[in-house]
């Protein structure tokens, strides 16, 4: 393997990591609509801080993204994921908040398909 083959390889693995772990109930596999005014049971990636997440086929930023500076979650938070739940309250806007008080506002990115970074 080349070095060129193998850095597209170990960036279509995180990419793989990252779009499971930040989806609805952290599975790989389809990802089913969330209606609005729906809690649902949620894994927060937050290994690269807080910042991005997946809901149904929307992608939504952190209002205020979170990180302890250095890129990683800050303290308190969980690391690769936080569990807690995610509530769609319009098509534009959702939370995030647990069971250790945290609570994560986040807005759709309307028109996209991918995360806008992706985290190893």
């Amino acid at each position: 393997m080349t070095e060129r083959t193998g850095h597209i390889v170990v960036a279509a693995l995180a990419a793989g990591v990252l779009a499971g772990c930040a989806a609805v109930g952290g599975g790989g596999g389809a990802v089913p609509a969330t209606p609005v005014g729906r809690t649902i049971p949620f894994d927060l990636y937050t290994h690269c801080g807080i910042d991005e997440a997946r809901v149904g086929s929307t992608y939504f930023e952190a209002e205020t993204p979170l990180s302890d500076g250095s890129g990683n979650p800050p303290e308190g938070w969980g690391n690769p994921t936080q569990h807690g739940t995610m509530t769609l309250k319009s098509e534009r806007e959702a939370v995030f908040t647990d069971d250790a008080g945290h609570e994560v506002k986040f807005r759709a990115r309307p028109d996209v398909s991918a995360f806008k970074r992706l985290c190893a």
